[in-house]
């Protein structure tokens, strides 16, 4: 089994022509993913890196019916629009790179995706990442990748700049990743962490996960109960950042969903939720390594 990504993926870009989704669209060609064409209403019969373009999403699939994934590199006002036109033809998984997309938006969006069958990675991802595969889905990583090794470690990130930090960390130690996946720090994600660890769940590769989680929202708490409904039983380590921001008054994080409402968004509320699940939880970021590591070498010696 699979996380997200696969041997069958097949991408298209919305916004290609752009210059955020050719610079994109090159940087994944480059690792290996299988970008088969783009959309951009008005710039059909255009080529990006040797890309074809289309005026829209149907048109494209009707050339290219192996198209299986979207990537949206759209501004904020129509990214509900692209998002539907991609679930009305069939596209399985949508990848939101877009920020700033109205909140009432980003909820019809899930709602459209999860009545078709579709699922949405987002908004504000940095994207997704597989190393043994050669596939990248967005701009993760850059344009070297160089800290994504494969490996059994699992990364699950409310930041996307955190995915390359973590993975970075990660290397140095001489330990590699599976799948590493943004899911955007916006207030609702499309896909959230008891989503994907239900995903790694039954992924051979994935020995342990990490969730990079952050003030704001209930999702670390929702992943506590997720464990303790043993739902998720392989190892799992959790950082939660926004230590400054609970110390230091009237200091806010930039992601929208770091916005606290009551205790439950707190840093404080969340790592006590994790801990009372018996997660691993990290004190500062770099520990999450020598988590991983420890777990790791017990693993190696049952």
């Amino acid at each position: 089994m699979t996380v997200i990504l696969n041997e069958n993926t097949r991408v298209l870009i919305q916004g290609i022509t752009g210059g955020e989704g050719s610079k994109a669209t090159k940087q994944m060609l480059d690792y290996g993913t299988k970008v088969i064409c783009g959309v951009t209403p008005g710039k059909g019969g255009q080529e990006v890196e040797g890309v074809p373009v289309y005026n829209s999403v149907q048109e494209a699939k009707q050339a290219h019916p192996e198209v299986n994934t979207s990537i949206l590199y759209v501004p904020g006002k129509f990214a509900k629009g692209a998002a539907i036109e991609a679930i009305q033809n069939e596209i399985e998984t949508i990848i939101c790179i877009t920020e700033l997309i109205p909140i009432l938006d980003v909820i019809e969006m899930i709602e459209h995706a999860k009545k078709h069958n579709s699922r949405i990675i987002g908004p504000s991802t940095a994207g997704i990442i597989n190393p043994k595969l050669k596939l990248k889905l967005g701009s993760i990583g850059g344009s070297s990748n160089a800290q994504y090794t494969e490996g059994p470690v699992g990364i699950i990130s409310k930041s996307g700049g955190m995915c390359s930090e973590t993975s970075l960390l990660l290397k140095n130690k001489g330990i590699g990743v599976s799948e590493v996946i943004g899911i955007g720090g916006d207030a609702i994600s499309g896909t959230d962490f008891c989503d994907l660890l239900e995903k790694f769940e039954t992924d051979e590769q994935t020995k342990v996960v990490v969730i990079y989680g952050e003030v704001g929202g209930e999702y670390e708490q929702k992943v506590a109960e997720f464990v303790k409904a043993k739902k998720f039983t392989k190892p799992l380590v959790a950082f939660v950042s926004g230590a400054f921001a609970e110390n230091l008054p009237n200091v806010s994080l930039g992601h929208a969903g770091a916005i606290i409402e009551g205790e439950s968004g707190t840093r404080t509320a969340k790592i006590k939720a994790l801990k009372d699940a018996g997660i691993s939880v990290a004190n500062i970021h770099h520990e999450i390594v020598d988590i991983v590591e420890k777990i790791l070498n017990e693993e190696n010696h049952k």
